[in-house]
């Protein structure tokens, strides 16, 4: 049995913060009911290519940006506009634990579907809403989307290269702020679930991107708040310890003119750096008072940063890795997506996971990196086609009938 078996969600979440947190409680057992609007379904399912291909190589209506987002979750379409399809939700309350929505501020009340309405029918409910700036404060009606919070958070003006060596600006590779959303609003779900099940009550659980980008900041936060200072761009570099960055190694023998390779030292203690040095052929530098404790490094980066880069110079990536593993020095390599999927550890970790969809019976997607001795994770339903559990979901929980469905289905409420 999983973890969350029994408990129900109802996901009136789209894109990507919203059904990261449903994923992930889906994975952990939670029955999640995914609303998506007749026809057209979650935005992503449009958000390619690339698009999942048919049996004759063509592509379909299933992009893979839904493809890995929505795993372990049934898919019911209504049209929340409608007075019928409110009152559809409503019915579906009554035998959910969780609701879940990332509309603008106010859109949930219009429609009579907001915490206030929901928890009279259903007091034990936990209701999350996943917002750009939170239901309170001057930015609540904004549109919140990741790429700006990154901005606005403060994210972009520590991720990129120094200014001084032609940096600017940058956002991060995927959709921190989302998906750091996501993973907050499963954790607040999941204590609000608990405090129900203690109390009988149910509670509202307002999650803000902004907010969790401005809680994610960290160290850096921390740097500023106690020091009055500013953090710039530090490039590859890390702000607190050194050295902590990428380094150019001696490029493969048979590369092209003006490839080059590199590796990550990661060098977190001072005993971690004195191997490196041994490894490096220069017990001198760790033995240089200005370098044998990291906050000396720090204040010195400077004038040991470049020393270290003629030194990685000298070897090959494979020829330091090797040596450095060896003395147990934090380094690695720098995988593209193909390496990452084929290395030997993640295959053996069982992070590609292979699901039997509808179209694909060898679907090869990410998996949780949730591994519980006890209660394992699910892996049983693929990502869902448009609307593939309306009538299952109807008939099982509400007892509608054939009649019922193909009347809703008339008024495109269904």
């Amino acid at each position: 049995m999983n973890s969350l078996h029994g408990i129900r969600v109802l996901d009136l979440s789209r894109v990507l913060a919203g059904p990261w947190c449903t994923q992930t409680l889906a994975d952990l057992g939670a029955d999640v009911i995914k609303i998506e609007r007749p026809v057209t379904g979650d935005d992503t399912r449009t958000w390619g290519p690339p698009f999942l291909k048919d049996a004759q190589g063509r592509d379909t209506a299933e992009a893979a940006y839904f493809l890995g987002t929505n795993r372990n979750k049934r898919s019911l379409t209504c049209d929340i506009a409608s007075p019928v399809g409110q009152a559809l939700i409503r019915e579906l309350v009554l035998h959910c634990n969780v609701f879940i929505e990332n509309f603008k501020v106010g859109d949930m009340a219009r429609y009579g579907l907001d915490y206030d309405s929901l928890k009279i029918l259903n007091p034990k409910l936990v209701y999350c809403s996943v917002t750009g700036f939170g239901q309170t404060g001057p930015y609540a009606d904004r549109a919140g989307y990741d790429y700006a919070v990154q901005g606005i958070g403060g994210l972009m003006s520590i991720t990129g290269e120094r200014d001084d060596l032609g940096g600017g600006p940058q956002k991060v590779g995927v959709a921190v702020a989302d998906l750091f959303t996501g993973m907050y609003a499963t954790v607040g779900i999941l204590a609000a679930l608990r405090h129900a099940d203690q109390t009988g009550q149910g509670q509202w659980v307002d999650m803000s991107l902004l907010d969790t980008q401005v809680a994610m900041l960290a160290n850096l936060g921390a740097n500023y708040l106690v020091s009055g200072k500013v953090p710039g761009r530090a490039g590859n570099a890390h702000q607190n310890i050194v050295p902590y960055q990428v380094f150019e190694v001696q490029a493969p023998p048979n590369a092209a003119p003006g490839v080059k390779d590199h590796l990550i030292l990661a060098v977190g203690n001072d005993g971690q750096f004195v191997k490196f040095c041994a490894v490096a052929g220069h017990p001198e530098i760790a033995a240089d008072p200005r370098y044998a404790k990291n906050s000396g490094r720090v204040i010195n980066r400077a004038e040991l940063v470049p020393l270290l880069e003629a030194i990685l110079k000298t070897r090959s990536k494979a020829e330091w890795l090797t040596a450095l593993e060896a003395a147990k020095v934090p380094c690695g390599a720098i995988n593209n997506l193909a390496e990452v999927v084929a290395d030997p550890h993640v295959q053996a970790r069982h992070m590609i996971t292979s699901w039997n969809h509808p179209i694909e019976p060898k679907l090869r997607l990410m998996a949780s990196p949730l591994k519980l001795s006890e209660t394992p994770v699910r892996t049983d339903l693929p990502p869902p086609l448009l609307g593939q559990h309306t009538d299952e979901v109807l008939t099982q929980l509400l007892g509608y009938s054939a009649t019922q469905l193909a009347q809703m289905r008339g008024q495109g409420v269904i």
